[in-house]
């Protein structure tokens, strides 16, 4: 009997093929060669947690590898970020006391205030960037001052995030990144940077934030959980696309250098909407639930953790992100290099 090689080669007419887009897949040489989109490690940033204390390191259960530093630890971190080629970090303040006016948050010598200082002085190179909210540091969690109803008084929060602006900025912060939502906040904190003298303070803003189920793990990392209610009045809702592309707009209007869309794995449409509608940089965060999800199905054995991430990644530069913010910026560093 014939192999079933010989009987296809016989009765298949290959003539009609005229491309074949194989042969651009033949080796990994070529494969490497002919790729569309490349993965930017110059362009990442990783996240990092500033807790009171010192020689402090606690493990977040719900984010495994990722952990709350001290300052003397932050700075410990940010070194061995630095030694892999890592380029610039992103701050969260998560004190220890908090309050209904967030004033820890604008505090000279608050936690993000003091680790900036330490960074700066100990790699002047590497770029601080600072989450600039009020959830880490109000005693109810909600993003802003509330009104006598309970609701986010938008224009009082506005004051709060100037003053913490100043004090990054002050500080040595290079970029700093309002997350909050308030309408507004951008032109707010830009005008004040000018007329402090601080021209050169970059601003990444959390244009397209939506109200995430994806943020879980975050809110147990810089215990940030609201009281009561929810952050549906300031966050987008997921459905909306429009809404994404007309908040970066605003905020480019009013002065962001940056622009971001967060989170990123099942907000790629969106990465790319606004990619074609700005001129300036796109920044996307991958956020706590997408490095959760993957870690969770990796430690069960069920998917490949450096596969799925490297995957991830290329998506995420596919659909027009410049910046990638991720947990995952360590360990792709250690397996890849700069």
């Amino acid at each position: 009997m014939k192999n079933v090689g010989e009987l296809v080669r016989r009765k298949v007419d290959t003539s009609y093929i005229v491309e074949r887009p194989r042969r651009l897949r033949a080796s990994a040489a070529m494969r490497d060669l002919v790729r569309e989109n490349r993965i930017n490690p110059e362009g990442f940033i990783q996240p990092l947690f500033v807790v009171p204390g010192s020689r402090v390191r606690q493990p977040i259960a719900s984010m495994p590898g990722i952990e709350r530093l001290s300052i003397d630890e932050t700075v410990r971190e940010c070194r061995e970020l630095a030694s892999l080629g890592l380029r610039a970090v992103l701050l969260f303040g998560v004190p220890d006391e908090k309050d209904a006016m967030a004033s820890l948050n604008y505090d000279p010598n608050g936690l993000v205030q003091r680790a900036a200082r330490e960074i700066k002085s100990a790699l002047p190179e590497l770029i601080v960037a600072a989450d600039l909210c009020n959830c880490e540091y109000t005693d109810h969690g909600h993003c802003g001052i509330l009104d006598e109803r309970g609701d986010v008084d938008n224009d009082r929060t506005l004051e709060v995030l100037v003053l913490a602006a100043l004090t990054y900025a002050r500080a040595g912060v290079d970029i700093i990144a309002p997350s909050d939502m308030m309408d507004g906040r951008v032109g707010a904190i830009r005008r004040a940077l000018d007329a402090d003298g601080y021209y050169r303070s970059t601003i990444m803003s959390y244009a397209s934030k939506y109200a995430s189920a994806f943020y879980g793990p975050f809110r147990d990392a810089a215990d940030s959980t609201p009281a009561f209610g929810d952050r549906r009045t300031y966050q987008m809702d997921p459905a909306n696309a429009r809404e994404a592309l007309r908040e970066a707009l605003l905020d480019i209007d009013e002065g962001a250098d940056i622009v971001m869309v967060k989170p990123a794995l099942a907000y790629m449409d969106i990465i790319r909407q606004v990619r074609d509608a700005v001129d300036r940089p796109v920044a996307t965060y991958n956020v706590s639930g997408e490095y959760a999800m993957v870690k969770a199905a990796a430690e069960r054995g069920w998917i490949e953790e450096s596969k799925i991430v490297d995957e991830m990644l290329v998506g995420f530069a596919r659909a027009g992100a410049d910046i990638v913010i991720t947990y995952f910026a360590k360990d792709y560093l250690r397996r890849h290099g700069a």
